[in-house]
Parts: C-alpha cells; sequence; structure tokens
C-alpha cells in the first residue's frame, strides 16, 4: 500500500473516531439528563412523602404491630440496608414499639391490637420479653390482641402467644424447640497449622478462649451453660404455657416428641400444632383479613380492615405531644466494647463517654437511663465509660442502668456505674472475668521458609510479635496484668453494688447469670423493663412532668428520602432481604467486631455469650 492510501486510511479512521466521540458524548449528554430528570422526580416525590401530613387515626382502628428485621435498642444504618428495606436496614428499635403500645392502650381512637410477627427476623428473648409486657398492659385495657403468622419461629411464637388469639397459615408450621448452645472448637486444626495461641485468663467459668484451646466444652462451660439455658427455658415455657392455658408437660410432649405429634396428624404440621392447644385457628390470608374486618370494621375503601401502622401511629402522636424541658435522657451501649470512637453498631469507649459527659453538661437533662445489650469487650473502654457514669452521679444527676437481652462482663463492668440496676428475667449478665489471647505464628512461618531476626535492648522489646515465640518473662508479665485486671474488676463491682470482694468473687470468676438469678444474688435491683428504669430514674431526679430524650440514628438525608419513597410506593417490602444478604450481613458485622478487639493492654471483658432466640 502506497503512501498516499495510507495517509486516506488514517484521515478515514480519525474522521470514524471524531464521529464515534460525537455520537458517545451525546448518548451520555441523553443518559446523564434522563438520570437527572429521574433523580429530581424522587426528590420531589420524597420531599412530598417526607413532608405530608401527620396521618389519621381512624376511630376504632386497630393498631398494627408488623416488625420488620430484628429487634435492637438503637437501629444503625448497614451498608446493605437499601436492598432490605425497613426502617433501618431490617432493624426495628424496641422503645417504638413499647412507645406505641402504651399510648394505644389510653387512646379511645385504637380499638384493638393487631400482630403479625412474619417479617420479625430476630430478637433477644428479653426484648420480646418487654414486648410481650407491653401487650399483657394494653389487655388490661380491655381491647383485644390478635395475632397472625404464616409460619412460627420459636421467638415469633413467642411473642404471639400473649394475643387472645393466635392464627396460623393452613400450610404453615410452627417451630417449638428449645435452647442450644453449640460453639466451633478449633484447637486440632490450630496445632495442625502450627499456630499457637497463649491464653492469660482468671475464672474457671471464662471459657471466651475455649473454643481456640480445646475441641469440647469444660465441665465449667457446660455446667453454667446448662443452667443458663434450663432457666431461659424454664421461663419461656412457663409463659407460653400460661398464655396458651397449658401444662408445661404439654409443651415437652409437642418439643420433646414432636415426631409422634407430627404422626398422629398425619404429617401436617398447621394441624399438629392445633391440635396440641398452640393456635386457635388456621387461616389463609383472606379469611384473617375477614375476621379482622368483622372485628374491627372496614375501613373507607370497604376492601381492608380500619387500622394503623404503628410508625404512621408514633408519627401522629409525636406531632401531637407537648415537649417538656426537663428531660431523662437514654443512652444506649449497644454491641461489643471497643476503645476509642466507634459507630452505633458497637460500644466506643470515648464516643459513649462523650455522650454521657454532655448529658451531664445539658441543664435540660435531668437524668440518665444508659441501656446496655453489650457481652462486653474492652477492659479499658469499660472502665472510661463507668468512669463517666460515676462523674455524672457526683454532679448531682441520677444514673439508672436498664439491661437488655445482654449485659454480661464488660456490659456489667459499665452497669455498676449506676445508682440502681434493672433487668428482665431473661437478661444474660454477670460473667464477672477478664482475659487475653495472643496467638504465635513462628511455626508456620518456618515451614515456609521464613524467618525472624534482628535484635533488641531488652527481652521485652517488640513483644508481642506473633512472628516469634512469646517470651517467658513476657508471658508471665500478662498473667500479672489479667489477675491484677481481675482483682480491680472484683473491686469496681464490690465498691458499685455495696459489697465485700470476697462476695462478689463467690458469684464471679466468670459465671454468667439470668436476671433473675442476678438479682438473688445481689448483681442486679430490680427486675423490670426500660419503661421502669425511666420512671425509676425520673423519681430519682424528683421529676413529675418531663420528655424521654432516645438516641437519634444517624442516618443520612438521601437514605431517608429514598425510605420514603420505597415506603410510598410499596417497594419497601418488595426489597426485604432475603437469607442469604442477612448471611452477609451477619458476615459483615463478624467482620467488624474482630476489627474493633483494640483493647491498648489486650485485656477484654467479653463472655461469648448472645441472648438466646
Amino acid at each position: 500500500m502506497d503512501e498516499e492510501n495510507v495517509t486516506v486510511l488514517r484521515r478515514l479512521f480519525r474522521f470514524i473516531g471524531r464521529v464515534l466521540r460525537a455520537l458517545w458524548r451525546g448518548v451520555d449528554l441523553l443518559r446523564r439528563t434522563a438520570l437527572n430528570l429521574v433523580l429530581l422526580v424522587l426528590i420531589v416525590a420524597a420531599l412530598v412523602a417526607f413532608f405530608r401530613a401527620v396521618p389519621e387515626v381512624p376511630q376504632g382502628a386497630a393498631l398494627v404491630l408488623r416488625p420488620q428485621g430484628v429487634l435492637v435498642e438503637q437501629t444503625v444504618e448497614a451498608p446493605l440496608a437499601l436492598l432490605r428495606g425497613g426502617a433501618a436496614g431490617g432493624q426495628v428499635a424496641l422503645h417504638d414499639l413499647l412507645e406505641a403500645i402504651r399510648a394505644a392502650a389510653d387512646d379511645e381512637r385504637i380499638g384493638a391490637l393487631v400482630i403479625e410477627t412474619d417479617d420479625l427476623a430476630g430478637a433477644g428473648l428479653s426484648k420480646l420479653g418487654e414486648l410481650r409486657e407491653a401487650v399483657v398492659a394494653f389487655k388490661a385495657s380491655g381491647k383485644p390482641v390478635l395475632a397472625r403468622g404464616e409460619r412460627f419461629t420459636q421467638g415469633q411464637y413467642y411473642l404471639a402467644t400473649v394475643a387472645d388469639e393466635v392464627h396460623l397459615a393452613p400450610d404453615g408450621f410452627l417451630l417449638l424447640q428449645g435452647l442450644a448452645r453449640h460453639l466451633t472448637y478449633f484447637k486440632d486444626a490450630l496445632d495442625s497449622l502450627g499456630i499457637k495461641l497463649h491464653v492469660f485468663r482468671v475464672g474457671e467459668y471464662k471459657s471466651f478462649s475455649e473454643p481456640f484451646t480445646r475441641n469440647d466444652m469444660s465441665d465449667e462451660d457446660r455446667e453454667a451453660s446448662r443452667d443458663l439455658l434450663d432457666g431461659l427455658w424454664g421461663a419461656m415455657r412457663g409463659e407460653v404455657a400460661r398464655a396458651r392455658k397449658l401444662t408445661p408437660e404439654a409443651l415437652d410432649r409437642y418439643v420433646l416428641g414432636f415426631a409422634d405429634v407430627l404422626a398422629q396428624a398425619g404429617g401436617d404440621p398447621a394441624r399438629a400444632a392445633q391440635a396440641a392447644g398452640l393456635v386457635d385457628r388456621l387461616s389463609t390470608r383472606d379469611e384473617w383479613r375477614a375476621h379482622l374486618i368483622e372485628r374491627v370494621g372496614a375501613d373507607k375503601a370497604g376492601t381492608g380492615y380500619r387500622s394503623v401502622e404503628a410508625d404512621a401511629y408514633l408519627f401522629s402522636l409525636r406531632a401531637a405531644r407537648p415537649r417538656h424541658r426537663d428531660r431523662v435522657a437514654v443512652l444506649v451501649a449497644q454491641g461489643a466494647i471497643a476503645d476509642g470512637e466507634q459507630p452505633a453498631s458497637a460500644v466506643g469507649g470515648d464516643t459513649l463517654a462523650r455522650q454521657i459527659r454532655e448529658a451531664r453538661e445539658d441543664n435540660a437533662v435531668k437524668a440518665v437511663v444508659l441501656r446496655i445489650d453489650s457481652p462486653g469487650g474492652s477492659a479499658f473502654a469499660s472502665e472510661v465509660i463507668r468512669r463517666e457514669l460515676e462523674l455524672t452521679r457526683r454532679a448531682g444527676k441520677p444514673v439508672v442502668a436498664s439491661m437488655s437481652s445482654v449485659a454480661a462482663s464488660g456490659g456489667y463492668w459499665i452497669a455498676v456505674g449506676a445508682d440502681e440496676i434493672w433487668a428482665l428475667p431473661t437478661t444474660v449478665t454477670g460473667s464477672i472475668g477478664i482475659f487475653a489471647m495472643l496467638p504465635e505464628v513462628s511455626g508456620p512461618l518456618a515451614r515456609l521458609g521464613v524467618h525472624v531476626d534482628g535484635v533488641a535492648t531488652g527481652p521485652l522489646a517488640g513483644m508481642p510479635d506473633p512472628r516469634r515465640a512469646l517470651d517467658p518473662g513476657m508471658a508471665k508479665a500478662m498473667q500479672l496484668g489479667i489477675e491484677h485486671g481481675y482483682r480491680r474488676f472484683l473491686e469496681v463491682v464490690a465498691e458499685g453494688r455495696r459489697m465485700k470482694v470476697g462476695e462478689v468473687d463467690a458469684v464471679a470468676r466468670g459465671r454468667v447469670w439470668t436476671g433473675e438469678t442476678a438479682l438473688e444474688l445481689g448483681l442486679v435491683d430490680q427486675l423490670g423493663g426500660v419503661d421502669a428504669a425511666v420512671r425509676a430514674a425520673a423519681k430519682r431526679a424528683g421529676l413529675e412532668h418531663y420528655s424521654v430524650q432516645w438516641p437519634v440514628t444517624e442516618v443520612s438525608a438521601g437514605r431517608v428520602l429514598l425510605q420514603r419513597l420505597l415506603a410510598d410506593v410499596g417497594l419497601d417490602a418488595a426489597l426485604a432481604a432475603p437469607a442469604s444478604l442477612r448471611l452477609v450481613d451477619g458476615l459483615e458485622a463478624a467482620a467488624a467486631e474482630l476489627a474493633r478487639w483494640n483493647d491498648p493492654q489486650q485485656r477484654y471483658a467479653h463472655c461469648l455469650c448472645a441472648a438466646p432466640e
């Protein structure tokens, strides 16, 4: 090809390139214009939805309790939240539901309470217990409570049993299995990899490190776990039996002999549940809707029953409620305790200490309630928080601790900074103990041909270093530090609970207790929920008229607008998370918690315990 032809081709290619680039710029301009227009429409629609008028509460309406997601103390915005819908990414705040139920009991506009449990993803036993107590108080007003589930998990059923009528879908099932605690043990796996784990602890019941140092449950952990589960299951079984007018033995027959019960019903789990007296009626969705229309009346459209959703009802309540200058501030300690500043999904030592200090310095705040739902964590951060509570008491402002599902180890450490401690009978608490774990990977590195060498000015310089064998002097220093930390824990509890150190040690050593047993042991003062704790704090402060200040979930404005729009067009439920997304969230949360193990002295007051569901 001669030079002239090459030049022509080059010019042709350049021309084609300019045309394509021009076309792309035009398409890109159209794309951005269309997206901006769509975004503008979304924002306008969301603003209209967000600033809509106060929802109307029809006379004689049923308050509908349909919790979506996990029941928590404080909602937290999660990375996958927009895929799940709901108030805050698959979470619902317990205090919102309690407030709605409590107000509805005395509201003449509300004629009944309807509970639908299918979207309740999980909740600690004590949270469900508080919710049940609120429903019991609602029933005392003489208004009916009706509950239904397409299928019932154990926690969902526990909540539903407080109703006057319990309905189950004809093709549904009811899981009533009891409680269990099974852990995974890694000692052989770590040994095969040549990984050593140096553990320092005080307390034979402080079992946090056992999954890494054993292949099975220790006798002490087995004993403590058995006592804990027996106590929790006994409380749950008793409440369900009383609510359903059954004997505990009848429930045992269903739980322990479920295969036989199912066989007698021809393999139909819904019929088996009804035959056992666990549900009152089997109803399809349309039969359930017709039943509710019969009980509370039809709505204006004539296609459904008169009702108001809990969030809309709360919106109307709060819009009309007078605000008092004097306030009781409720602060939430939810999640593992870590040093420094942390997001709302964890308890940051500095974060919570700052919030306590701000409440102490706020003249409108007359008392503080610390709501605790934490298995513990950093011992250093726990003491930072406890100290701020002590300073608040010294400043003349009462402090009341309210235990939720779990307030153990570091969670109990911070509780003793209060004037009084409230717990639920099924709260998991105690676990007064401390430990440290240091990994060593010198063996695996050596097998890979990786070696570590160097110089130091002392035997402990550069320690701890997982690449090198732990120096015996360092090991001795760690154990002494842990023993000192345990004595410090005992002293803090003894001072806060007005007990002798020996008395505390007798019920400590890492042992976990139910709230009911903790009351008998003197570790808590009263049994009751967060509402009772707020009233106790107000009484200590001499308040008759006051507002309750709850923590505000930090959610971006764009997120709020999008949620409002999704809810108004009915897409929030359509985007509810499948189990796979909940699993990813669980893994994400576990990884985030490991990343927060940042105690400056590597000393932890953590119980490796979760509230059974």
